[in-house]
């Protein structure tokens, strides 16, 4: 089970943190990752990252400014949002797929994740 957090408003210019707690003892053997879906668009790829090696993967859009990471103490992936812009606003998902081998590679596919959390509002002013 995911549960997201950090959502809220914030201005264009603006950082914000959100986090993605997972219940559960193996959250190292899962890949991780943020979704975003803005209101009438379909849910969009924003980066993913995996334990071992960890080589983020980043859509075009958020790469220099978004960066995931992870604290598999904490079972707690983050996605730390600077520079925020207004079309940054939308519902964020963190979602998470079973790494199966150690070729595993990195996915923007919606359909590759299996659990998904409940979501939480960013909202960028301008």
């Amino acid at each position: 089970q995911l549960q997201a957090s950090g959502g809220g408003l914030v201005q264009a210019g603006g950082s914000l943190r959100l986090s993605c707690t997972a219940s559960g003892r193996t959250f190292n053997r899962y890949a991780l990752a943020w979704f975003r879906q803005a209101p009438g668009k379909e849910r969009e790829f924003v980066a993913a990252d995996k334990r071992n090696p960890s080589r983020p993967l980043y859509a075009d859009s958020v790469k220099g400014r978004f960066t995931i990471s992870r604290d598999n103490a904490k079972n707690t992936a983050y996605l730390q949002m600077n520079s925020l812009q207004p079309e940054d606003t939308a519902v964020y998902y963190c979602a998470a797929a079973r790494v199966t081998s150690v070729y595993y590679t990195l996915t923007a596919d919606v359909t590759d994740y299996k659990y998904w959390g409940q979501g939480t509002q960013v909202t960028v002013s301008s």
